[in-house]
């Protein structure tokens, strides 16, 4: 099993977390699209390392054209020689329409076809392909010679989907080089839902599952000490309650028998009370989303839980102890 950490959108933070990353032992860094840029730590992290991988994870793919994404994919595979990953992920449609004033429609049909028009893109840019998309959502028809790449060695970008119903699980095994399940699941919701629906999409595209990567970054709570771990524990009771007022959501509580907490926690959420609705989770339903135990319980139970089809995982590992965080890396990498 792979293990990525997350590094800062903080320009001037991230040449010091890609070089400790590195040293930790990670294998990649993610960066999430939040309140600043995802892409432009990435081109710092490729600076300022080696080996490491690098990803985003995810950015808003419904902000943007398939032609600027294709173009950010490029530079950034090009210049950190092949390690980049393209990770996207919907959105909502608030966001999308309201904040960054682009169009919505049916979101897995749509972005089906944004990562088959960047496909098509990358096809005539390597491949020399003609460049002949016509879709629903995009049309990319005209490409000339002054607005081609020329470092073309290293060829497209991996493209991760984040998915959490089944349809867009379902465009992912069609269409990706592998999925992000949402840390908002349970092992009962992935098993019955997400893996079939990820087969599905395989079917339809003619590949295995070994031409493609699931990448699970469930929760966690752990500590040195009791303090740290009741503030790890009541951080993710208010983290799952945050998800779990997503209407969206609904079917991830419904899949443990408690649906009905969506309704309230939604409501409560249009209230306000965001640090209340975190008393509604109870360690049940905790215990159901994470993984916890002392610091050397957490590999051995996430590979227990998860291990026979996570291939890498970008766990927090809330702990303040360096040997600590080593050991818990190592333990998954070796397995």
């Amino acid at each position: 099993m792979k293990v990525d950490t997350g590094i800062s959108n903080q320009l001037e933070r991230v040449p010091e977390q890609v070089k400790a990353a590195e040293g930790m032992g990670y294998d990649g860094v993610r960066t999430a699209e939040m309140n600043h840029d995802p892409f432009f730590p990435l081109l710092l992290a490729a600076e300022h390392s080696d080996k490491i991988e690098i990803a985003t994870s995810i950015a808003v793919a419904f902000a943007r054209s398939p032609m600027n994404l294709a173009n950010i994919g490029h530079d950034l595979n090009a210049y950190s020689k092949g390690r980049f990953t393209l990770g996207l992920g919907s959105q909502i449609r608030p966001h999308i329409t309201k904040r960054f004033s682009m169009q919505w429609g049916a979101p897995a049909a749509q972005m089906r076809e944004l990562v088959l028009a960047m496909r098509a893109i990358w096809a005539n840019w390597y491949d020399k392909e003609p460049l002949e998309f016509v879709g629903k959502y995009y049309t990319h028809t005209l490409m000339t010679p002054a607005f081609t790449p020329e470092n073309t060695q290293y060829g497209a970008p991996k493209v991760i989907l984040a998915a959490v119903g089944p349809r867009m699980t379902e465009v992912a095994g069609e269409v990706a080089d592998g999925m992000i399940i949402h840390p908002f699941s349970t092992r009962p919701y992935i098993e019955s839902v997400t893996l079939p629906a990820i087969d599905a999409g395989l079917a339809k595209a003619g590949r295995s599952r070994d031409d493609f990567e699931i990448s699970y970054s469930n929760m966690v709570v752990t500590g040195r000490n009791e303090e740290e771990f009741d503030a790890a524990k009541k951080a993710i009771r208010e983290r799952i309650a945050f998800y779990g007022s997503t209407p969206a959501y609904k079917g991830v509580l419904e899949a443990i028998g408690v649906g009905e907490l969506q309704s309230e926690l939604n409501a409560m959420s249009k209230q306000g009370r965001w640090q209340e609705m975190g008393t509604l989770v109870t360690d049940d339903i905790l215990n159901e989303f994470a993984v916890v135990g002392e610091p050397g319980e957490i590999a051995p139970e996430i590979l227990s839980r998860y291990g026979a089809y996570t291939d890498r995982t970008s766990a927090s590992f809330p702990v303040s102890d360096d040997a600590q965080r080593r050991d818990i890396i190592a333990a998954l990498r070796a397995a």
